[in-house]
């Protein structure tokens, strides 16, 4: 469900990255080549990007697929910018929330995408509802499990969580809440790129020193991709890439005993 993908480097037109590759985001819509779960990518899109001296980002998010936007591909042949995060969505329930749902989210200097679904939602998270202030809850942007992810990131965030260890506590937590969640996610403040692999592809492509991308699939067939392992913490500048396994809560879980039989 969804394909994403954040760059980070020197500036660059965002169609070199999204629509110029040969199996990019913009083709990644309709003909992705490596997801798992759904076959279109039409419920919506997004990119966000940063201007130099603004550490906040501009955000340009639609509705409907990203091919029927007769303005995007212009629109992305003349941006340009040093950092990006997009996103082509498949929803996973149908709803009403239109742009609002389309990653990435935003707050502050952060971007965020969210590839993936939760099992059983929105039940199966209603015990991490109390965890978050009321306020946060009211104010989220959509209604998608996507947007309530963000939130319980975005809490951490702001209590000062670096960015590894609020995805990772995350993914964690609504793993163990709802097992058998696909919780891919992708976040940048702009200078760096933060992602997990849980449950989907997730691949990344660096030339040291100068950029790092950060995708669902390779928008090319440039050798030097490579695939991150499911259940890992991936954290990356312009100058290096680290992974980090996660722990499975599910690993953790000893099988009930055997009932006595009755008598």
């Amino acid at each position: 469900m969804c394909r994403h993908i954040a760059y980070v480097g020197p500036e660059e037109p965002l169609g070199r990255c999204l629509v110029a590759p040969p199996h990019g985001l913009y083709r990644q819509s309709w003909a992705p080549r490596r997801q798992r779960y759904g076959t279109v990518n039409a419920d919506g899109f997004g990119v966000g990007w940063y201007a130099e001296g603004d550490p906040v980002p501009a955000r340009y998010r639609r509705a409907g697929p990203i091919w029927a936007d007769l303005s995007f591909a212009d629109l992305a042949r003349v941006v340009r910018s040093g950092a990006l995060l997009a996103a082509v969505r498949d929803a996973t329930l149908a709803g009403a929330d239109a742009e609002a749902a389309a990653a990435p989210f935003a707050a502050g200097t952060w971007l965020f995408s969210h590839n993936g679904a939760v099992t059983g939602w929105p039940h199966s998270l209603q015990s991490l509802v109390r965890t978050l202030p009321p306020a946060e809850v009211l104010s989220m942007e959509a209604r998608n499990d996507s947007a309530f992810v963000w939130a319980l990131i975005l809490a951490r965030l702001r209590a000062g969580d670096p960015e590894g260890q609020a995805l990772t506590d995350t993914v964690l937590e609504v793993a163990a809440a709802a097992p058998g969640s696909r919780l891919n996610l992708l976040l940048t403040d702009g200078a760096t790129i933060t992602a997990t692999a849980w449950g989907d592809s997730l691949w990344y492509l660096t030339e040291p020193g100068r950029s790092t991308v950060v995708a669902s699939e390779p928008y090319d067939d440039d050798p030097h991709w490579q695939e991150v392992p499911d259940r890992t913490l991936l954290t990356a500048s312009r100058t290096d890439v680290l992974l980090t396994p996660l722990k499975d809560p599910e690993a953790d879980a000893v099988p009930a005993p055997p009932k006595e039989p009755r008598t």
